[in-house]
């Protein structure tokens, strides 16, 4: 059996964001199969490099995204807006991967595919961490406020917990910045056979 990436990382608790987000509810697809086979479990990597274009200073996102063990989503791309923090950067980029998660959860359900919980999200960027995690945290950034109340609104109704992953084991490292040799296979070896 394929078990999942996420054996490594700590189990979240769930948290109560009723009193923030009162409307939200997670719906299956009205015409879903349903489910049958093993549960698999769903672990996302996010990244952004913060005005890395020399040029126009655009940021790049970063967003790898597996099924048990196996790297299903790989997303590596220049943002369309220019971040003037690192914050609003990972913010976007997050934004980007949890919309590449609502696709992949979807397809999933509708081929039959039961999925063990929530998606566990690692970026390393602890504002960001905070202000997704922590219901009562305030954004202190009002132009990042659409991307930060659609990503609590996901976690609100727990297609996704978000933790703390240090930039040294990000694994969507790869995808977003220029790295040594030595830095870059320990990465690809960690993405295509995680675990050995």
């Amino acid at each position: 059996m394929d078990s999942a990436y996420n054996d490594h990382l700590p189990e979240l608790e769930k948290r109560d964001w009723s009193e923030f987000y009162p409307f939200v509810e997670r719906k299956d697809p009205p015409d879903m199969p349903e489910a049958s086979g093993r549960a698999v479990e769903l672990t996302m990597f996010v990244d952004a490099s913060h005005a890395t274009n020399l040029v126009t200073r655009q940021s790049r996102a970063g967003v790898l995204i597996y099924v048990n063990k196996a790297p299903i989503i790989w997303y590596s791309k220049k943002q369309n807006a220019i971040e003037t923090s690192s914050f609003g950067s990972e913010f976007m980029a997050l934004k980007t991967g949890v919309e590449l998660l609502e696709g992949l959860v979807y397809k999933l359900q509708m081929m039959g595919v039961p999925i063990e919980g929530y998606c566990h999200t690692c970026v390393d960027n602890k504002s960001v961490v905070n202000d997704t995690s922590i219901p009562e945290s305030l954004l202190r950034k009002k132009s990042n406020s659409i991307a930060y109340h659609y990503v609590r609104s996901k976690c609100a109704e727990d297609l996704l917990r978000i933790t703390y992953e240090n930039t040294k084991t990000n694994l969507a490292d790869i995808l977003t910045k220029v790295q040594s040799g030595a830095t870059k296979k320990h990465f690809r070896d960690r993405i295509m056979f995680p675990g050995d």
